[in-house]
């Protein structure tokens, strides 16, 4: 095999067909930003290894308490298990949130750390880029020191998500273990304001900008500047604090992602009687997942799709009121495929006493220095010498997982920036594996559906906890459920004699007749070419892509032909 390393039968392998393969074989890690192996933790977390299971998410996002809670889930839209006819996908998120619960109180964290390297890096800003960069940095063996504008480390998973959905000693506990590799914590200090970024340049070896995105982004319609509208950052930043805004008996809010929904239930806990959120679109095309849209609803919150703001009506300084106007869709050629058009003269109103627009927010480099204008095309690497950028500051608003994956990539940049070197790679580790032992059965077990607290514990405290996650019988049961797609089966066309006892016995349409196996322009293998002509025939293939690992093939092959690898995306060290 090309480009692999072997250690006791264990090969670690750099062929670019093998990255193809896990890519599109293992849907779920390679929608996760941070590609964690799902596969890996969730049979991890079938054998009851909780501990184990917990290492494995951490290894690859830092905070699998934090993201077990309000990730936004794209492994799961991408889970072959909800494919059609496959049923629901598998509940992963519940289940790296199980592994955080579920693992020994007496559990311990484990760190490869390098030797020091006496260099020096600084890190702007605590939210998820910041802490991954300094968490991955500081592993490397560098010395760290991040600085915080506010009061608290966090970032938007303190001051942005409530507490309701995080709670706040969970988060500590998993940044303390970030802290606790030396990293030093300063703060109450404002990188652009009290403190200069060429400050910083002149006491490290290299700074890291990761503040996310800090200017909100602005409705533009009269009244904007009526008391009680409130942007929705400003509004969880003060809920959060232990304030309560006045938000009245009813409350609109703009906006359909998830800082929207988490301000419209919170503006039910501050006592408000009625909550409407009101989107330019459709609710399918809502940025957030079904479990948030069903608790929204659950909780009362009602949905306005296909309206947009015109104006924000008002008397003596406050709001009384608002006025939408209609929108429809139009389809467009380039992305987003559905554009919301206004409708004129379809302008109506509705009386409210507050309106909190959540629409999101922009990165402001000026924030931390007017120099820092512009940032270079490879993401990390700024136009100022020495200084990166990682997170939402690069990319514009995101979610939490993809900060996170942001933040670590930076890191790598940052090591070989320092070093020299390149001293972190990604291999495919392909190792033999006996057949599974998931019986067909499960394919048929219905996902379980995530514990919460009755409403009127909801709205009793701001600050209890609406899922109260799995106990240890449901995570199993979840657990089983999943398809295990980072096991390959192969059919050696040397053994094979052809019979078709494997196509015969197959549940889904995953063996195939081909006639040839064509390549992309990257290497990696693209779509089999299929035939049904016999003569044509080059090989009985197994398509992963299919393929839901009952291991019914591998137990009827007369000839012993079958091989299951199992293959998974890891990092190690470069000469490894």
């Amino acid at each position: 095999m090309d480009s692999a390393s072997s250690k006791q039968g264990v090969i670690f392998s750099t062929d670019v067909r093998d990255f193809g393969q896990v890519a599109k074989s293992v849907p779920c890690q390679n929608a996760c930003p941070a590609r964690t192996n799902i596969p890996g933790y969730i049979r991890c977390i079938n054998e009851k290894r909780y501990g184990r299971a917990y290492e494995i998410n951490r290894q690859a996002n830092i905070l699998p308490g934090v993201l077990g809670r309000i990730c936004s889930r794209p492994c799961e839209e991408a889970c072959r298990h909800g494919e059609p006819d496959n049923g629901q996908s598998v509940g992963i998120c519940h289940l790296k949130r199980s592994c955080a619960d579920l693992k020994s109180s007496m559990h311990r964290i484990v760190e490869a750390l390098y030797a020091p390297s006496g260099k020096r890096v600084a890190v702007v800003g605590a939210g998820p880029a910041g802490l991954a960069c300094a968490h991955d940095l500081a592993v490397l063996g560098h010395g760290v020191t991040i600085y915080e504008s506010r009061e608290k480390p966090g970032g938007m998973l303190m001051y942005g998500i409530p507490e309701f959905r995080l709670p706040r000693d969970l988060l500590m506990t998993e940044i303390n273990n970030i802290l606790r590799l030396g990293i030093q914590l300063k703060t109450g200090q404002a990188v652009g304001r009290n403190i200069n970024i060429h400050d910083l340049k002149e006491e490290y070896e290299a700074v890291v900008i990761t503040t996310g995105c800090v200017s909100p982004r602005k409705l533009r319609v009269q009244g904007e500047d009526l008391d009680n509208v409130y942007d929705g950052l400003s509004f969880m930043e003060r809920v959060n604090a232990g304030e309560k805004p006045f938000v009245g008996k009813r409350v609109v809010v703009i906006g359909a992602g998830f800082t929207a929904v988490d301000c419209a239930r919170s503006a039910l806990r501050l006592g408000a009687a009625e909550v409407k959120m009101n989107i330019r679109k459709t609710e399918d095309q809502m940025r957030i997942d079904e479990t948030e849209k069903h608790e929204a609803l659950f909780e009362g919150i009602r949905i306005h799709s296909l309206v947009q703001p015109s104006k924000i009506l008002g008397e003596n300084g406050k709001v009384t009121g608002i006025e939408f106007r209609r929108t429809r869709l139009e389809t467009q050629d380039q992305p987003p495929s559905k554009k919301a058009v206004p409708i004129e003269g379809s302008e109506f109103s509705i009386p409210c006493d507050s309106v909190i627009a959540a629409l999101g927010q922009s990165p402001d480099a000026g924030e931390v220095s007017r120099d820092l204008t512009g940032r270079k095309a490879d993401g990390h690497v700024t136009d100022m010498e020495g200084v990166f950028a990682a997170g939402d500051f690069v990319t514009g608003s995101s979610d939490v997982i993809s900060a996170i994956a942001g933040g670590k990539k930076c890191a790598l940049a940052m090591d070989e920036f320092l070093t020299g070197m390149v001293r972190k790679k990604k291999k495919i580790r392909l190792a033999p594996h006996t057949s599974t032992d998931r019986p067909r059965a499960f394919d048929f077990i219905p996902r379980k559906e995530m514990n919460t607290i009755d409403m009127d514990k909801r709205l009793e405290d701001y600050t209890h906890e609406v899922e109260k996650g799995f106990q240890p019988d449901q995570a199993h049961e979840e657990s089983k459920r999943c398809y295990l797609c980072n096991l390959r089966y192969e059919i050696d066309p040397l053994r094979c004699i052809y019979c078709s006892a494997c196509i015969d016995v197959a549940p889904k349409d995953c063996i195939k007749l081909v006639e040839e196996i064509p390549l992309k322009e990257d290497g990696s293998y693209d779509t089999y070419k299929e035939t049904s002509q016999w003569d044509r025939v080059v090989s009985i293939t197994i398509d992963n892509e299919l393929c839901i690992r009952c291991g019914q093939c591998y137990q009827v092959c007369p000839m012993d032909c079958i091989s299951v690898t199992k293959t998974d995306l890891v990092e190690t060290d470069a000469d490894e």
